[in-house]
């Protein structure tokens, strides 16, 4: 695989997360318990983005659970996520094809060992990060408020309106 797919996935990813977060900030007030529960989802998503992070960059794991016990305030959690996308779409941006095929080794949070590709590993941080978007959509309805329309197709055709052709 190419790295331009993975460029186009982060960017996606980010744009997802951004547009998610300025609904949530709309949230009324009636709807704290709700609201509790995307905050939470979404600081899993970070977290594992976060401890992902740091097995592509050989650092130290920053967390020794998939969540926190405290849940961080919206506003901090977004300023935190668009951090962790920007790093991922630098982290892409630079990343050769035979960077992206190397295999790593680490330890998940319960103990367990793993072995990645590097390109597994974003692959995951993706599809795990629109999983759990999903789920918040969910939560979303079930308070009649209507989703972002998360798609790929919609990222594509608003950052490259020339994909839409004649």
């Amino acid at each position: 695989m190419t790295t331009a797919p993975l460029k186009s996935l982060f960017g996606y990813k980010a744009w997802a997360n951004a547009e998610l977060f300025a609904l949530l900030a709309t949230v009324p007030p009636e709807h704290a318990a709700p609201l509790h529960t995307c905050i939470r989802t979404l600081n899993h998503v970070y977290v594992t983005d976060s401890i992902f992070r740091a097995h592509l960059s050989a650092a130290s794991r920053p967390f020794d659970a998939t969540n926190t016990q405290d849940t961080p305030t919206l506003q901090q959690l977004q300023a935190d996520v668009q951090a962790t996308d920007a790093w991922y779409l630098a982290y892409v941006s630079g990343l050769t094809e035979s960077e992206s095929a190397q295999v790593l080794d680490f330890q998940f949070t319960d103990g367990d060992r793993g072995r990645m590709s590097r390109e597994e590993m974003l692959l995951h941080v993706v599809t795990h990060g629109g999983y759990h978007r999903g789920n918040v959509g969910e939560v979303l309805k079930s308070i009649a408020i209507d989703p972002p329309r998360d798609l790929y197709t919609k990222f594509l055709h608003q950052s490259e309106p020339a994909r839409r052709g004649a």
